[in-house]
């Protein structure tokens, strides 16, 4: 018997097909709602993958609420914080919303690994083959309390021949497969889905962090060769691990930006909202012979706010260093663990709004791969300059999972994208009618 998740799958977008998109990015920092006209599009060779071209028509950004780690902790919070985002994207891009593509981040993001083989005797490999081994493989049921997010065929064997991508039609004595689940907390995968059924929309798909910033982020040849990303989020870090042009690997440890934050607020006895712009506006994770020199002022609580005290950079420095420290750490041991450290070494790819610390990428080199870059969203129109950094990378592979859901192993329970605007005329949509409803 196959996986069962909990969130509703879909389809993979027919290639010929147009359609909107809705989709919705939830973190502890901020929320964002992107909405996207897809149209079909001759094949890339950097984003191979993809058969549309993606065309921002809405966006809307909020502060989160309601959010801390990744999960919800307020639904009220955090339902009035998804309605101003959705409301504000739907407003500028003229569609009304009914489903959106949710992304996950915390729920304790974690991966099993699956194998199992069928008897062919000779035979020529047939799709019914491949979903019989398909089904073994996923026979085993998830850890209780956890439900599935991706259930992905890494690789195919036939007899002795290893990392077979397709084998339809090859002839053997034996099929095998690897299976990698993705999974998180059962729990926080239901009050997430609450919040967004909560303001009257449905929850067309949920997808793992790591694997949407991965899809935004990564080009062809990266994810074919071998490549860690880590997602450095505001509650949360993930971590997602790609090679041969799937994901075979995802993790999170909750800390994360808003730590960082907390961590400036303490130590130098200031406001939240202060720490934030300290570290948004002079935040460092390597030291410049200036920052000695240099000094920014500082309202202390409960001084006089017209006489602001001043401090050098390098004690701001002195903070945030080790907290960044300790993240990268975390991440390098739980590859070390899983066993995928060597992926993360030959490229290192950064995403999120607390990859942006100056000297963060030469800091990872350090201490994690010396091959890491910051990761910003690929083949995407329609962004504002502000959304062209690598905060919205996750939101922006929310618009391009749906390309790629065909990959996963799942039955899907509805009709193609039943959320989005397929365009088509009157003859398409009586079709489209028939094919759902018999």
């Amino acid at each position: 018997m196959s996986f069962r998740p909990l969130p509703p799958r879909m389809r993979q977008i027919p290639p010929r097909k147009s359609a909107i998109l809705s989709v919705l990015d939830v973190g502890a920092s901020k929320i964002v709602c992107l909405i996207a006209r897809l149209t079909p599009m001759e094949p890339s060779e950097a984003l191979r993958g993809r058969t549309h071209r993606c065309k921002v028509l809405g966006i809307g950004h909020q502060r989160s609420s309601g959010v801390k780690g990744g999960a919800v902790v307020d639904l009220q919070a955090a339902e009035h914080a998804v309605r101003l985002a959705v409301d504000a994207a739907e407003r500028m891009a003229g569609v009304e919303v009914g489903g959106v593509i949710v992304n996950m981040s915390g729920g304790l993001l974690a991966s099993q690994r699956f194998s199992a083989k069928a008897a062919l005797r000779g035979k020529t490999v047939s799709e019914h083959d491949i979903h019989r081994v398909l089904e073994a493989a996923s026979s085993a049921n998830a850890h209780p309390g956890r439900t599935v997010l991706h259930a992905l065929p890494t690789a195919f064997s036939l007899d002795a021949t290893r990392d077979v991508l397709d084998p339809k039609g090859m002839i053997g004595e034996e099929l095998g497969v690897d299976l990698h689940v993705a999974s998180c907390d059962q729990a926080a995968a239901r009050n997430l889905m609450l919040v967004v059924e909560r303001c009257h929309l449905r929850v067309e798909a949920m997808v793992a962090t790591p694997y949407a910033a991965g899809l935004s982020t990564l080009i062809d040849d990266e994810a074919e060769l071998g490549a860690a990303i880590v997602d450095f989020g505001g509650g949360s870090t993930t971590v997602g691990v790609f090679r041969g042009g799937r994901l075979i690997h995802v993790d999170a440890v909750a800390v994360g930006g808003v730590h960082v934050t907390r961590d400036i607020a303490r130590g130098l006895n200031i406001s939240v909202t202060d720490a934030e712009r300290l570290k948004t506006l002079y935040g460092a994770c390597i030291a410049s012979q200036s920052d000695d020199r240099e000094s920014v002022a500082i309202n202390r609580l409960g001084d006089d706010m017209d006489h602001p005290s001043h401090l050098p950079k390098s004690e701001l420095l002195r903070i945030i260093r080790p907290r960044v420290e300790e993240i990268l750490e975390l991440v390098r041991d739980r590859l070390r663990a899983s066993g995928h450290a060597a992926q993360a070494g030959r490229r290192l790819v950064m995403t999120g709004g607390a990859c942006q610390l100056t000297g963060l990428p030469e800091f990872a080199r350090s201490v994690i791969s010396n091959q890491a870059r910051i990761g910003r969203p690929l083949g995407i129109e329609g962004l504002p300059e502000s959304g062209k950094n690598p905060s919205f990378a996750a939101a922006v592979g929310l618009l391009v999972y749906p390309q790629m859901a065909g990959l996963e192993f799942f039955e899907p329970t509805r009709s193609v994208m039943p959320h989005a605007h397929v365009e088509g005329g009157y003859a398409a949509r009586v079709g489209r009618w028939l094919k759902a409803s018999f």
